[in-house]
């Protein structure tokens, strides 16, 4: 057979096999048998055995698993994969779809109203109907490459009848039935249970080795065609029969719906069989089935307006306080924790839960040794909801506050409602403030988590954040440590030195800067693009920047004053760690739109709605959703609507987008 053959039987073979596995996983109606699936296989195995150059990642055959990865690579989103808001009750959700009606000025608005599936996000992307790559969300702009694991799941095909460029996103997730065998299983071999189906199906799917991804048998929904409008289509749902029609898997309780009856009901209906469904749901997701409202709706910096995910009310658990515990947060932050007897709520098994403070546990009347009711806030969060007092026997403990860290021993204070230790030198506080400044969203050093820096710490290893970059020198020490291996030693060294080059914004974040969280350490490092004019400026200074208030301010300035901190960023300089923003859109400060709030409103020629967004973002500017009086520039496309109006009776200066356009070349 010439190679030209071999490429044609090759075709013949992989189409046959992918039409099979559609009919199999997909349609749920196989028109072979599973002996003839196999003999294709072998088939096809047999001939790229013959002609290895056949042979590529979208091939059937790399379905198996077994690739070992030394890592993922990362994958910048084309378009920011960007998270939804959460309402929690259906008074809330009521006032969403009215305000989505509000700013549309029309009743009885379509939404496309589907199930929220308790997975995670991935997005395909396939060119002239070859997958391209699979990829995690991540932080919705940079996501890692998971292709040879989602692979592994056979209801996603490798080609589709479809040219151009074609972007599906949608959720993997771990059926329950899965999910219940691979616990069964890592019982029997005596290892760990995962908690729930969620963190199954992410720890799946972030595995180096892709046997592990195929051996737990994901499947995925698909729930978003990302390029529909230039695909000429006009409605959500059409864009998801679309989908279906090239093979994947799209939710078949997806229903276009209007009327806040109708919907409230649809709502009813599923929180009422979620338990029945065999995959684990959270809530609801609505979307405005027409795209042409998506501009006008808008966005926030990091949820569409034109979507919402109502989240099922909690499931709600009796248990037994055991105990009252405390830990030291990296601010000295005392937090009071519960110790449960461990029960399963949600999904997972839990046996602690935050009091927050003494105030909430005065408030509730607990006392250890009740019995309380435990439900987890946003399906997230375990949190006790109130006392059963008719439970009580009289062997209950009353709860005091510990007036001493449990720690160092330090004098607590009590600083409005929260105790705090004050003592620079608690070895909690310093733990903590390392795991906060190797985190994911701060300096991101892999392998560098709870379990590993208090091992380092206790072993001397780490005494503060400088010394992270000192560590190598320990190296021989570590490795010979139990636990420890060359290769993960090196591997955390790695990670170190790469968090030397990171931009300004993570290491900002990562000096655990009180009321300076991720966002607002982006937006300082882009203004002022390296740590010491940030340092050199004053408390009035700080307050022109939007969004900082007075107590911010004073909380940066002060930071920036105190000697201890001005030696560790030197300490930090003097190890090569970068202070400077890396970003390309560093902002001028004299440019017009610095520091303004500006709505946006109707429709633009030559921009949509999150283009026009970013660039005024990227130029200083506070992009709002609503007019009102604090408002100092409407930007007016076609169809401005209600916005526009309220604009011209407030007396704010409305700009045209031919003025925009010359505005941002300046």
């Amino acid at each position: 057979m010439t190679l030209e053959e071999a490429k044609l039987k090759h075709e013949q073979l992989v189409r046959l096999i992918e039409r099979y596995s559609k009919e199999y996983y997909v349609d749920d109606n196989p028109s072979v048998s599973d002996a003839e699936y196999d003999q294709k296989m072998e088939q096809l195995i047999a001939l790229e055995s013959e002609f290895p150059e056949l042979v590529s990642i979208t091939s059937p055959t790399q379905r198996i698993g077994g690739t070992i990865l030394k890592g993922f690579k990362k994958i910048r989103h084309e378009i920011p994969m960007m998270s939804l808001g959460d309402v929690f009750n259906t008074d809330e959700l009521t006032e969403w779809v009215k305000k989505v009606e509000k700013d549309l000025e029309e009743r009885d608005v379509e939404f496309s109203l589907e199930m929220k599936i308790d997975g995670l996000s991935m997005s395909l992307i396939y060119e002239d109907g070859i997958l391209q790559s699979c990829s995690t969300r991540g932080d919705g702009t940079i996501g890692e490459d998971v292709t040879v694991n989602v692979l592994t799941i056979p209801s996603i095909p490798t080609r589709i009848d479809a040219k151009g460029h074609i972007e599906i996103r949608g959720e993997v997730y771990m059926p329950k039935k899965s999910f219940l065998e691979l616990n069964k299983e890592r019982e029997k071999n005596g290892e760990p249970l995962f908690a729930n189906a969620r963190n199954a199906a992410a720890g799946s799917i972030r595995n180096l080795d892709s046997s592990i991804a195929k051996s737990r048998k994901l499947d995925a929904w698909w729930y978003y065609l990302e390029n529909a409008n230039q695909l000429g289509f006009k409605k959500h749902t059409d864009a998801l029969n679309y989908v279906k029609s090239l093979g994947f898997k799209v939710n078949p309780e997806t229903k276009a719906i209007s009327g806040i009856d109708n919907i409230l009901e649809y709502v009813a209906k599923y929180n009422k069989l979620r338990n029945s469904l065999e995959y684990d749901i959270d809530g609801i997701v609505l979307k405005v089935n027409d795209f042409s409202k998506y501009d006008i709706l808008g966005y926030t910096a990091k949820t569409p307006k034109w979507a919402i995910a109502y989240k099922f009310p909690p499931e709600e658990v009796i248990t037994k306080l055991e105990d009252i515990v405390f830990s030291v947060g990296r601010t000295g932050k005392i937090t009071p924790n519960a110790v449960l007897d461990p029960v399963r709520v949600a999904g997972s098994l839990v046996s602690r839960a935050t009091l927050h403070n003494e105030d909430f546990i005065l408030e509730k009347d607990l006392k250890i040794g009740d019995y309380v009711t435990l439900r987890k806030a946003g399906d997230i969060i375990p949190e006790v909801v109130k006392v059963i007092k008719e439970r009580r026997d009289g062997s209950e403990k009353d709860f005091k506050m510990i007036e001493n860290c449990p720690d160092c021993g330090s004098k607590l204070e009590r600083i409005e409602a929260i105790h705090y230790c004050l003592n620079p030198n608690c070895p909690s506080r310093i733990i903590e403030s390392l795991i906060h400044y190797a985190s994911k969203d701060a300096m991101d050093i892999e392998g560098m988590g709870e379990k590993v820096v208090e091992e380092l710490f206790n072993q001397n290893y780490l005494t503060d954040i400088p010394s992270i970059y000192t560590l190598s020198k320990y190296r021989m020490d570590i490795i010979n440590s139990d636990g420890w291996s060359y290769k993960s030693v090196d591997n955390l060294l790695n990670a170190i030195e790469r968090s030397k080059a990171n931009s300004l914004e993570k290491l900002l974040f990562g000096l655990g800067i009180k009321e300076v969280g991720s966002k607002m350490a982006k937006t300082l490092a882009k203004l002022f693009s390296n740590i010491d004019n940030l340092a050199s400026k004053t408390v009035e200074d700080l307050l022109k920047v939007n969004d900082i208030g007075e107590v911010c301010a004073n909380s940066i300035y002060n930071f920036f004053r105190n000697e201890k901190n001005i030696n560790l960023i030197n300490k930090l300089k003097e190890y090569n760690v970068n202070t400077t923003y890396l970003g390309s859109n560093l902002i001028n400060e004299n440019n017009f739109f610095f520091n303004k709030k500006v709505v946006l409103t109707g429709t633009l020629e030559n921009y949509d709605r999150k283009e026009a967004t970013r660039i005024l973002e990227d130029l200083g500017a506070h992009v709002s959703g609503s007019v009102s009086k604090a408002t100092d520039i409407v930007l007016a496309g076609e169809n401005a609507g209600s916005k526009l109006t309220k604009a011209q009776n407030l007396n704010i200066y409305i700009m045209s987008e031919e003025e925009f356009k010359e505005k941002i070349k300046e």
